[in-house]
């Protein structure tokens, strides 16, 4: 073995570095998504997620409660789900934890999980608890999806429209709020409240599902635009004309995973992006995109699709929702202006958070 090779660290190669490395292990028509897809029965498909939380990486004492701690990691792999069109069935958990560990702390965390996996009739069905240095959270989460209606980030075709199914920056904010409260100086409870919230309990997705089948029924979007053939009808009946995935890790990185897996690039207008109402009076438009791009854990959808069909979506998902970009045959994804205050911007990776990153 090449010992410069045999010699690297993980940090030395980072997060998505790592990734390449492990899928060379996995069935290439299996991985690359939010979850992966094993066909069942004709027709059928299981969706299946892991996620992994750490004590001191993805929560702690100081900014959440171990319910919050409970709803965020069950929030996070049903996300995962809602990214790939798919129902939730079930959970599993993997518990590593220290002896010092009190039993109600533990309680009160599978308490919150429950909390968020009760809104959407997903049990809890098994797991394992181990003895461990630090506390470890990892769920496997479970789903169900129509085999043709399986939603991936390959999907993407130049002229679909990026639609984003709700605002963002909002769940960095509250954290900011938590760690420095004296951030919100010029906040009001109730916004200081709204903020902290988005962080703590975040809301998967799901409900966005019924509303996608409903408008890809070719019958509703032929009366919706009132014309009998469109290329966006076509592709209906051919493959689901959906890319997306969650932006658990921001926007950024979300349309970005989405272009490299679909071979294409895209133009994000940055007045597009919807962002909570009150970033307006408290912070500057550039930490205001910032939190949108790269904050990561809104936990909402990134689809893109036709333009017809995004139209579609976007009235029926109401405020929040809103067309944020389009998708182009270029292989970068460009932070644009329409106003040309600020110059073009190229997104990448780098600028979110990424584990190991230095």
């Amino acid at each position: 073995m090449n010992s410069d090779l045999s010699s690297q660290q993980v940090k030395d190669i980072g997060e998505q570095g790592l990734l390449k490395r492990l899928q060379r292990f996995c069935p290439p028509e299996i991985i690359g998504d939010d979850a992966a897809v094993l066909e069942t029965v004709p027709g059928q498909s299981l969706v299946v997620t892991t996620d992994v939380l750490v004590d001191g990486v993805h929560f702690s004492n100081f900014t959440t409660s171990p319910e919050d701690a409970g709803w965020r990691s069950a929030a996070a792999n049903l996300s995962d789900l809602a990214a790939m069109g798919a129902s939730p069935l079930g959970i599993t958990i993997g518990l590593g934890l220290p002896g010092e560990v009190k039993v109600s702390w533990v309680e009160r965390l599978y308490q919150g999980m429950t909390e968020c996996l009760q809104k959407y009739k997903t049990p809890i069905v098994g797991g394992d608890v181990v003895r461990s240095p630090v506390t470890t959270l990892a769920i496997t989460a479970f789903g169900q999806v129509n085999s043709s209606q399986i939603i991936r980030r390959s999907a993407a075709v130049v002229g679909d429209a990026i639609v984003v199914t709700g605002v963002h920056g909002a769940s960095r904010a509250g954290l900011e709020l938590l760690l420095h409260p004296e951030l919100g100086e010029n906040l009001n409870n109730e916004e200081k409240t709204t903020l902290i919230r988005a962080h703590q309990r975040p809301q998967p997705r799901l409900d966005v599902l019924p509303i996608l089948w409903k408008i890809l029924t070719p019958n509703s979007f032929t009366n919706a635009i009132n014309q009998s053939c469109t290329d966006a009808i076509n592709r209906v009946c051919t493959q689901l004309p959906i890319a997306g995935m969650d932006s658990s890790d921001g926007l950024a990185d979300a349309i970005i995973q989405i272009c490299r897996a679909s071979g294409v690039g895209a133009v994000l207008e940055c007045r597009q992006i919807p962002l909570p109402k009150t970033f307006n009076h408290w912070l500057t438009q550039e930490q205001a995109l910032a939190y949108a791009l790269y904050g990561g854990e809104d936990f909402e959808l990134v689809l893109c699709l036709p333009q017809e069909l995004a139209l579609a979506l976007v009235q029926y998902l109401g405020e929040g929702a809103a067309i944020a970009g389009r998708i182009t045959a270029k292989s970068t994804v460009i932070l644009h202006d329409e106003q040309k205050k600020f110059p073009d911007q190229v997104l990448s990776l780098s600028q979110g958070f990424q584990h190991f990153g230095q």
